[in-house]
């Protein structure tokens, strides 16, 4: 769901601002690097576990309010695992519980808002920074029990790259990001600690490096040199 909204709102800001030659669409793709998460509350509420690294894709409508800023609207997604070790209370009575180890499917959806900085651009090299803040989608499945769940949580980002033109419309994204999730991952709602059993959930901050880059955009139409002749 949350990919089909994002895709009608890139749909609809590109028709929008189409010939706008202050319009860029960019196109991610990178690497996340391992993310350890834990948490532990008592001896029948804890979890351990490590959310993996795997490849993330994604695209953003960026518009340039100045050629030293822009603002870009993004969606990102990682589809990984995440091994840990948790404990189940069991269901009625405790039956069942005990210490699980699980290799969880996971899903992330990033949906965000990040400014860009430019520094100190040229024709061809064009450096950048800047903040992010949205939320995160986490979708987890256990494959053990055939269960899942989702939730939606705020998110923040850090990203600092360049922009390599190989033409005057086309360029080369060079990108590492920091991609946070203040208690996106644990407690009932993922590994089965807490709720049922002590009637708590434990979460952990997820924590994720990227490294990357991808592809940048110009749309519109650019402007043409001036041909009215000069007058002496």
């Amino acid at each position: 769901m949350a990919k089909k909204i994002l895709l009608l709102m890139l749909a609809g800001c590109l028709v929008y601002t189409g010939y706008s030659q202050n319009v860029r669409l960019n196109a991610y793709g990178a690497y996340v690097f391992d993310d350890k998460v834990d948490s532990y509350y008592s001896n029948t509420s804890y979890f351990n576990g490590t959310i993996k690294g795997g490849f993330l894709w994604g695209a953003g409508l960026e518009y340039r309010v100045h050629q030293y800023y822009g603002i870009e609207l993004m969606y990102q997604r990682l589809d990984t695992h995440a091994p840990t070790e948790y404990y189940d209370p069991g269901g009625q009575g405790g039956i069942g519980s005990g210490v699980k180890h699980t290799n969880f499917d996971l899903g992330i959806n990033y949906i965000m808002v990040g400014g860009a900085r430019t520094f100190h651009p040229s024709e061809k090299v064009e450096p950048y920074g800047g903040f992010m803040l949205g939320m995160a989608i986490v979708d987890a499945k256990n494959p053990d029990k055939g269960t899942s769940a989702s939730a939606t949580k705020f998110a923040w980002g850090l990203r600092l790259g360049t922009n390599i033109w190989t033409s005057g419309k086309v360029g080369i994204k060079l990108q590492t990001q920091l991609l946070s999730v203040p208690q996106g991952a644990g407690g009932a709602l993922y590994f089965g600690t807490g709720g049922a059993g002590a009637g708590v959930s434990t979460y952990s901050t997820m924590l994720q490096f990227v490294l990357g880059g991808g592809l940048t955009f110009k749309l519109g139409q650019q402007k043409a040199p001036s041909t009215a002749p000069k007058s002496y």
